[in-house]
């Protein structure tokens, strides 16, 4: 199981980016967190989630 934004999913072995897009993020508009370190964008296609690893996922919102 893997702990996203405190809530467990079995979706070890899936990629950042592939969860990110099934869930419906806007890629360009996320910050993630993997096991306590950030990760760059260029990391989220070929970051595997693990089981035990704990993501948090921040989306960026704009106003005015």
């Amino acid at each position: 199981m893997v702990k996203i934004n405190g809530e467990s999913f079995d979706i070890a072995g899936k990629s950042i980016e592939k969860y990110l897009i099934d869930a419906g993020y806007d890629t360009k508009r996320v910050a993630v967190e993997l096991n306590g370190d950030i990760l760059s964008k260029l990391q989220y296609e070929n970051t595997i989630l693990c089981d035990g690893d704990c993501v948090e996922v921040v989306c960026f919102v704009g106003g005015g």
